[in-house]
């Protein structure tokens, strides 16, 4: 059995991969594939494994998650989608940085059903918009308190994967950029469900639709009936095209106002962002998703 755990990361997607899969439930499970709902389940995937410290969950473990989420079955794939899973909002930032409990969450998750299959999916996300995100999750903690003493300046994503796959070497792990998602939605989507790249499934709209003007996407329907690209490339370049025409600017732009925060700031963080990233693409174990 294969294990599919969408991890994210907060502000992300907004769960909407996780409802557009809900969609296709019933063509899922025609295929052996199970998609529960988050609420069944995400509270209690980090309990268990916070409670099994590295350890390999036992037969009975796997049994109360199972009977949690529904699935009494034969089953060949299980999909597990919350932003949370890593970690509440709260603590996705400590003194070393972002996700600091990342890598043994992953271990531990990758040990809750011995014998199966594990994948991995990851979205990262510019860390001077992930800062504004987990301060609209964490009411009750201050700017101070979620920094944890961090800077600003040092929050990276490429040491969270290098600890990663550190702490679980073989893991199968696939990272994108929150900021390309709109343009690889229908793959992205069909990856965790795992399912092939042609496969048809609904919701791969859902997303764009929350970007894009009423007409704009309705031209973009239009033209893909029209037009039915046979590669992701020509799917993407239409995609760009019509996002550049037709894209709602609030939904694209971000107002940041944090304290001590200026705009150099802003840029030297999205620059090491985006060294991160090439970086991450590049590390052996990795499959990076990039338009």
């Amino acid at each position: 059995m294969q294990i599919a755990y969408h991890l994210g990361v907060h502000g992300t997607d907004e769960d909407r991969l996780v409802r557009a899969l809900l969609k296709n439930r019933g063509t899922l499970a025609a295929a052996g594939i199970a998609v529960p709902s988050p609420r069944l389940y995400r509270q209690l995937l980090p309990k268990v494994a916070k409670t099994l410290r590295g350890a390999p969950a036992g037969p009975e473990v796997r049994e109360v998650i199972l009977d949690a989420v529904g699935e009494d079955g034969p089953l060949d794939r299980l999909v597990f989608s919350h932003e949370s899973l890593l970690c509440f909002p709260v603590n996705a930032i400590g003194p070393d940085g972002l996700y600091p409990t990342s890598a043994a969450r992953i271990a531990a998750y990758a040990n809750l059903f011995p014998g199966a299959q594990a994948e991995f999916f990851l979205a990262l996300k510019n860390p001077a918009t992930l800062v504004p995100a987990l301060l609209d999750r964490t009411a009750e903690a201050s700017y101070e308190m979620l920094m944890s003493g961090s800077s600003p300046a040092g929050l990276r994503w490429a040491p969270v994967i290098r600890r990663i796959l550190r702490q679980v070497p073989d893991i199968a792990l696939t990272v994108w950029c929150a900021e390309d998602l709109p343009l690889l939605w229908p793959e992205v989507l069909r990856a965790i469900a795992g399912v092939a790249p042609e496969e048809m499934l609904e919701g791969d709209y859902d997303l764009l639709a929350a970007l894009m003007t009423d007409e704009g996407l309705a031209r973009l329907k239009e033209f893909f009936d029209g037009h039915h690209p046979r590669r992701p490339a020509q799917r993407r370049r239409a995609t760009a095209a019509f996002l550049q025409k037709y894209a709602r600017p609030e939904e694209l732009e971000v107002e940041i106002t944090l304290p001590g925060w200026t705009a150099d700031l802003v840029a030297a963080m999205t620059e090491a962002y985006d060294e991160d990233c090439a970086e991450i693409a590049a590390l052996p174990g990795v499959t990076f998703l990039a338009p």
